[in-house]
């Protein structure tokens, strides 16, 4: 069985190659119970500042995995900043381990740094395919390996964290405004995982107490209604990013919280 998260789809597509028990994470952490046996166990998620989401730490930490094989794939755009070694540590300290733990390229969705136009046009040179087949037939085989921590992405790494620790995080709250061209769909609200958005009078508000900041809602609004708040500047306001393979209503029943 795997269990995922995602936001734009890159994770999702990784999960629906690697196994046909899938799982939504946050949708199970609602549940009171997590225990999960099987012979092969998985978690496939994107990288948010170089380490997995809060939530899939969350989930990790509550839940009981009964396996002689457990396995972490990370969806990553750039940098993967060394971080299978250091999930592995945080691992440890929940008294988890993984036996197999790496990390795969895919589109870099982060709007305020990325072009979503060149991204999308730049995807075929990341060899995705041929990746997901290597780990594929690693986790068939049960390979044992934490991918190598090399030496410029744990110096990248090293570099974002000590500028976050003097500047502060690269997103602040309120992360977005919405714009007149909103048609009160609900699109926002039906793909976040966290349940922090709710329609009022046809828009939506926003509650950011427990946002994961996915950006997810930002993604798949169909009139690009929702927008970053002017503090903050994106690359290119009138791109977006969806996994080509994985459709909005995947997302949506992937996330759903309403």
């Amino acid at each position: 069985m795997i269990f995922y998260f995602t936001a734009t789809g890159n994770s999702l597509y990784v999960a629906k190659q690697l196994d046909e028990k899938r799982f939504s994470i946050p949708q199970e952490l609602n549940k009171t119970n997590r225990h999960y046996k099987d012979d092969r166990i998985g978690i496939v998620c994107p990288l948010f500042e170089f380490d997995i989401p809060d939530l899939v730490k969350k989930f990790i930490r509550g839940s009981e995995f009964e396996t002689d094989y457990f396995y972490i794939v990370i969806t990553y755009g750039c940098h993967d900043g060394a971080v299978a070694d250091r999930v592995q540590k945080n691992l440890k300290y929940d008294g988890k381990q993984a036996q197999y733990i790496t990390s795969i390229k895919m589109v870099d969705n982060a709007l305020l740094v990325f072009d979503m136009k060149k991204e999308k046009e730049i995807e075929h040179t990341k060899k995705i395919e041929e990746k997901l087949a290597i780990i594929k037939d690693d986790i068939i085989n049960k390979k044992h390996m934490i991918q190598e921590a090399l030496k410029e992405e744990s110096e990248f790494s090293e570099g974002y964290f000590a500028q976050k620790a003097v500047n502060g995080p690269m997103y602040a709250f309120p992360l977005y405004d919405v714009k007149e061209n909103c048609v009160g769909c609900g699109t926002c609200a039906k793909v976040c995982p966290m349940g922090c958005i709710h329609l009022e009078n046809g828009k939506p508000i926003h509650d950011y107490t427990n946002c994961a900041n996915c950006m997810a809602c930002i993604q798949h609004c169909p009139t690009k209604a929702l927008q970053f708040a002017s503090a903050m500047k994106e690359v290119n306001s009138k791109e977006r990013y969806r996994h080509s393979e994985i459709s909005l209503a995947e997302i949506i029943q992937a996330n759903n919280q309403i």
